[in-house]
């Protein structure tokens, strides 16, 4: 059972998970919380991983799945505040380099505005 604290802001959603661990049974629960934002509304969303010390890679490939179908429908989809222990793994695993992620959450919300604002000047294509 994954507890998470999802603070819902006028541009996009920030989503805390509250445990340390993020394991693999937690896979299908995290896909169940974030694919419906894809679908309503398109509503950016930023992970924020202070909490999390350690990951399964299945949750990493997950979060990577679930990151190209943000940005297959013009979603952004940023991870921050990344543990060291996460990074380590996500890095090994070749996972880090697909993702959109920064140090901090103000980093990120910058990221969610400067994509809006290149989808508008691309006229949303």
């Amino acid at each position: 059972y994954m507890n998470v604290k999802i603070d819902t802001k006028e541009k996009f959603t920030v989503i805390t998970p509250q445990g340390q661990q993020l394991t693999a049974n937690m896979t299908d629960e995290l896909k169940d919380l974030l694919l419906p934002f894809v679908q309503k509304g398109k509503t950016p969303i930023v992970i924020n991983l202070r909490e999390v010390k350690e990951l399964d890679e299945a949750i990493g490939r997950a979060i990577l799945i679930i990151h190209q179908q943000f940005y297959k429908n013009n979603t952004s989809f940023v991870v921050c505040n990344i543990q060291p222990m996460v990074k380590k793994l996500l890095e090994e695993k070749g996972l880090l380099e697909f993702l959109n992620y920064t140090p901090t959450e103000s980093e990120a919300w910058d990221i969610v505005q400067m994509e809006e604002i290149e989808r508008e000047l691309l006229g949303g294509e």
